[in-house]
């Protein structure tokens, strides 16, 4: 790869190779002034890249994010297993501090959201757009609901007599 991809890659927010040094550089860093340091270059490097990863959550190995961190979202309280893919505008958040435990091998769709302190096994697919907030068992696949249609135009009918 040419300097010039690099410095693409890097000014697109797809590089994130200095993020994740700054990351675990910082989970290494014993509490005091060196650590806090790294937690702030850590959290503008995320805001940069348009993202946010709790700086206390358990990341087994780096997961793959094709889109960079573009909308992303990382509860300090959530723990995710090695090899997971994450694509772009996922929200892994908390309630009461009680964030998900995502299992190993995962893949997680654009777009969707997974709250609260439930777990998630192994080589689970969870699909685009979906809101998962209970417990998911190894190997199965999530998706969002159905789409359904609210109101059908009647025939002859214009958008203004529908409001």
């Amino acid at each position: 790869m040419s300097v010039r991809e690099k410095i693409t890659d890097y000014s697109k927010g797809d590089d994130l190779r200095l993020f994740w040094r700054l990351f675990s550089m910082q989970k290494r860093a014993k509490p005091g002034l060196l650590r806090d340091i790294l937690a702030f270059f850590c959290c503008r490097s995320a805001r940069r890249h348009g993202g946010y990863v709790g700086l206390a959550a358990d990341i087994e190995s780096l997961p793959s994010l094709p889109h960079g961190l573009h909308g992303v979202y990382i509860s300090r309280y959530s723990a995710i297993g090695a090899g997971c893919r994450i694509y772009q505008n996922v929200t892994i958040g908390e309630i009461d501090r009680k964030a998900p435990r995502i299992g190993r091998n995962c893949l997680i769709g654009a777009g969707a959201v997974i709250v609260g302190g439930i777990e998630i096994g192994n080589s689970v697919n969870i699909g685009a757009g979906a809101v998962v907030f209970s417990d998911v068992p190894d190997s199965s696949t999530v998706v969002s609901q159905a789409p359904r249609v609210l109101q059908k135009k009647r025939e002859g009918e214009c958008e203004e007599c529908l409001r």
